[in-house]
């Protein structure tokens, strides 16, 4: 089977965690942090995992593709921009060459912290690019991920969610999210005014509560993994490795009620643990 390509797009962070004493140093942010995870899920099956961002040439921003590719994230993709430092955006960065590889690829993930961080123009060059990806065959797939400090009000993230969501093929949606966003009061409203976009599946996220898997053919509701409250740890990176979870089963061929199950083995696995990226032995691939 030939390989199948997914780039993910992003901004990545340097993240300090406390440890005993002392402070370690990680790399981390949300679409980071779900491209790990699925590198890890998809370990030795036929995915490629790229990760997409603008970085410098200075030695923080080697370490951080250093670190990518320790965790078999493919990063051909990653832009380079010389007297830089880490957290340019690619797609202001981005050059032609780039543009046309990930119009090729067979999928897109962002999320709605890289839509929200974008200038106008740089926002309607990725919806350029979004459109003529999806136009050759390829699949947008988008995380709500609502942060309102970023937006300058609910209307306007309303407005680009809608944009990017006609494009979109596989929606990840965090209910809370949608509730701030559009003032939905019920599940059905935001699963009508999605449908109603051209998304073909969704996933309505809820907590530590069961999650909803829509598509034109089914409505699943599958139950979340309980984890002890005196046991959670950690909920930073919870719908990022959800997201991940999820992924890692659909694009290996998994039926939509299996992907939601490891979605939430795996965000339940995480919140147990300090930091965004735990420690891959608590991963446990994808099987056949």
């Amino acid at each position: 089977m030939a390989d199948f390509n997914i780039a993910l797009v992003g901004e990545c962070m340097i993240e300090l965690q406390q440890v005993g004493q002392h402070l370690r140093k990680g790399f981390g942010g949300d679409t980071l942090n779900t491209a790990v995870y699925l590198s890890r899920l998809t370990a030795g099956k036929n995915v490629n995992v790229s990760y997409v961002t603008a970085l410098g040439e200075d030695k923080i921003s080697q370490e951080m593709l250093d670190s990518w590719r320790s965790e078999g994230i493919n990063t051909e993709l990653v832009q380079r921009a010389k007297a830089k430092l880490p957290g340019l955006y690619m797609v202001e960065t981005a050059s032609d060459e780039l543009i046309e590889a990930l119009v090729k690829q067979d999928a897109i993930y962002l999320s709605g912290i890289s839509l929200a961080i974008l200038p106008a123009t740089s926002r309607a060059r990725l919806y350029d690019l979004l459109a003529r990806c999806k136009a050759a065959g390829g699949k947008i797939i988008f995380d709500n991920n609502y942060r309102p400090q970023l937006w300058r009000s609910a209307e306007e993230a309303a407005e680009h969610y809608q944009h990017i969501l006609s494009v979109t093929h596989t929606a990840l949606l965090t209910f809370d999210d949608e509730q701030a966003v559009f003032g939905d009061t019920k599940i059905e409203q935001c699963i009508e005014r999605t449908q109603a976009l051209g998304v073909q599946e969704m996933v309505l996220k809820q907590g530590g509560q069961e999650c909803v898997v829509v598509s034109q053919e089914h409505c699943i509701r599958v139950a979340a993994q309980h984890v002890a409250k005196e046991k959670v740890i950690d909920t930073n990176a919870a719908g990022d490795s959800f997201a991940a979870g999820y992924m890692s089963k659909r694009l290996l061929g998994a039926a939509a009620t299996d992907a939601a199950k490891k979605a939430h083995q795996v965000a339940a696995t995480v919140i147990q643990h300090q930091g965004a990226i735990i420690d891959a032995k608590f991963i446990t691939p994808c099987i056949d």
